[in-house]
């Protein structure tokens, strides 16, 4: 079993609330990169991580995980956390399938995607509201801006979902039955 897990995945599926039962119940180091991310756009912009740059949603999620995947290999090649049993588990939004099989597999950590590929834009757009809260960047968001991106959402999670079968990498589908789902999860997770 590696040390360290990596919780990807599109907002509102779940990885923060898996990261943090894992933090909670097992003893992780959370770490969300959503942070780290955002500090990049503030303080380094020289880097091209960049959120809101005019490209489209699928273009804008390659290049922040291109860039983000090295980062997150020198991360964890640094040790830091290996002394500690069990490491760090990393919240992530930003990182593809091929961008782990790339630059992180063989490193310390394993990773699971959660996703939310099996629903309408619509569909995706009513799990946003029903999970978002005030600690969330899209909870004061107007509605029409969420169903804009709801559409992303859903083509992210189908490309996400595309490429863990690719690379043979472990997925959760959590549009239905999201408790459940995480029940499944905490199960495959007790017994690898």
């Amino acid at each position: 079993m590696k040390n360290n897990i990596i919780i990807a995945g599109v907002p509102r599926a779940g990885k923060s609330t898996v990261s943090h039962l894992l933090s909670r119940e097992y003893g992780y180091q959370h770490v969300s990169m959503d942070s780290i991310i955002a500090g990049f756009e503030r303080c380094f912009p020289e880097t091209g991580v960049s959120t809101y740059q005019g490209l489209s949603s699928l273009e804008t999620l390659r290049l922040i995980s291109s860039k983000m995947a090295p980062f997150v290999r020198a991360m964890l090649d640094s040790g830091e956390y290996d002394e500690f049993a069990p490491g760090m588990v990393l919240d992530m939004y930003q990182l593809l399938p091929e961008d782990f099989d790339n630059y992180i597999r063989g490193a310390n950590c394993e990773i699971v995607y959660f996703i939310t590929s099996d629903v309408t834009p619509e569909e995706r757009f009513l799990i946003q509201k029903k999970y978002d809260t005030e600690k969330d960047y899209t909870f004061y968001k107007p509605d029409e801006e969420l169903r804009e991106g709801a559409e992303y959402i859903v083509e992210q999670s189908i490309l996400m979902k595309e490429q863990c079968i690719e690379y043979g990498l472990p997925y959760y589908e959590t549009a239905r039955e999201r408790e459940e789902v995480f029940r499944q999860f905490l199960r495959d997770f007790e017994l690898r």
